[in-house]
């Protein structure tokens, strides 16, 4: 017969038959197999009274915690000729000695954790093990400062790293104090009595290895046990954020911008200032960059620490720079216009080869935080940057221009639209040191 594990007794019991003899044998935490012995069986095979030595098995039980061993209690008692554990409780039991578990940290754990913490990314330990356990844990994969709390006393939550004899409920209500503390929070475990905290985290991560409820409940399965798959996997995952905002940025401030831009000069000009079919290609040729920047390099600062979603702080970088390309346009109007009295034909291009150029550019200073030439961009963005702006340039000057309405312009207008475009890029670099200066994301 058999009386399972459960998170209430905490104590497995079978009943073994040997020729006539029949067995209870139960093993379990220690604190609950003691409450069911009355006596111990001594180094010489007698039997005597526990309670003079309930101090000493105590004091063995913790030294080989300290030791960094699973430690389990096992207990037994002669049941004559009873065949079922039902009829006979678990109690007046003979205490026969300690279960120990071995299972060291795997190799290389302690630079993971490093490189986890590298990534703004806290460890913490959640184990059924007793407090002694759980700080040999922790000492050898490199935690040297640490508070631990017990599953008894988890209404006194507050930042500790280790969490020590926990029950499944528990954990779970762990994870969920942690989420609702404001934390993105993961949780990786194998057994059983994981399912529910692997099932309410954020991203639940079991093992190939792993019980099937731990490998259903979890959003990630590892086909080997190494935590370092999960760095490589978080520095990927901010890649992508990274890469992701950049192009946001573009296109939000680029549309916002040319859209003031463009209303506002037809207000004012007794023409069209770019044909349908000039727009369309400057959003084709703009396009090119802008589809490298998921081959972007990423600043270190980008993926050293975790970052949310931000639509406030996305519409203030729109409304920002946004508003430094429009003047920057108008400044092209006018000096096409006023200065250099341009013609329709010149004005659009002119106005073409100015927004199409600087369109370009301006992703290498949106690209990054720090200035533009201390970071340096993908050699894929780069190259479509330059032959962009070596298109853009050449275009008034090929036969298919006059398809296009463009046309050659004269040197005077290619300088000063060359000065505006330089100016714009410094501007706006300057411009960007302020702005994330005063504006934490």
């Amino acid at each position: 017969d058999e009386s399972p594990y459960d998170f209430i007794r905490k104590r497995l019991s079978v009943l073994v038959a040997k020729n006539s003899t029949h067995l209870l044998v139960t093993k379990g935490a220690l604190k609950n197999v003691l409450e069911v012995c009355s006596s111990v069986q001594c180094p010489n095979g007698a039997i005597a009274d526990i309670t003079p030595l309930l101090e000493s098995i105590q004091q063995r039980y913790e030294e080989f915690g300290r030791q960094g061993f699973r430690t389990l209690g096992i207990a037994c008692r002669d049941l004559g000729s009873t065949t079922n554990i039902t009829k006979a409780l678990e109690a007046e039991m003979t205490f026969f000695g300690f279960l120990l578990f071995a299972d060291p940290p795997k190799t290389g754990i302690t630079g993971t954790i490093y490189h986890l913490e590298d990534l703004g990314i806290s460890l913490k330990i959640i184990t059924g093990d007793n407090q002694r356990v759980a700080t040999k844990i922790a000492q050898q994969i490199g935690m040297t400062s640490f508070d631990i709390l017990t599953g008894s006393d988890l209404h006194q939550t507050s930042e500790v790293n280790i969490f020590a004899k926990v029950e499944p409920n528990q954990k779970e209500r762990i994870i969920l104090a942690l989420k609702k503390a404001g934390n993105v929070v993961g949780y990786l475990g194998d057994g059983i009595n994981d399912a529910s905290a692997i099932h309410v985290a954020d991203v639940g991560i079991s093992v190939n290895s792993a019980v099937d409820v731990a490998k259903e409940a979890a959003d990630i399965v590892l086909l080997e046990k190494d935590l370092e798959v999960l760095v490589q996997g978080v520095q990927e995952g901010r890649t992508t954020f990274a890469n992701t905002l950049k192009y946001v940025f573009m296109a939000t401030s680029a549309n916002f911008g040319n859209m003031f831009s463009m209303a506002g000069v037809s207000l004012f000009l007794p023409f069209l200032p770019l044909l349908p079919k000039q727009i369309l290609l400057t959003n084709l040729l703009t396009d090119f960059p802008e589809m490298t920047i998921a081959t972007d390099s990423v600043d270190r600062d980008m993926v050293s620490k975790p970052r949310r979603w931000n639509i406030q702080f996305i519409r203030n970088f729109m409304l920002v720079f946004g508003l430094i390309s429009s003047v920057f346009d108008y400044l092209t109007f006018g000096t096409l216009w006023f200065i250099l009295h341009a013609t329709p034909d010149q004005f659009r291009t002119g106005w073409f080869i100015e927004s199409v150029i600087s369109a370009a550019a301006i992703v290498l200073v949106i690209r990054t935080r720090k200035p533009f030439f201390k970071s340096q961009p993908s050699k894929y963005l780069l190259t479509t940057t330059l032959a962009i702006v070596a298109i853009t340039s050449i275009l008034p000057y090929i036969p298919v221009a006059g398809l296009l309405g463009l046309q050659p312009l004269p040197a005077s207008f290619l300088s000063l639209l060359g000065v505006i475009v330089a100016i714009y890029m410094v501007t706006a670099d300057q411009m960007k040191q302020i702005f994330y200066q005063r504006t934490k994301f």
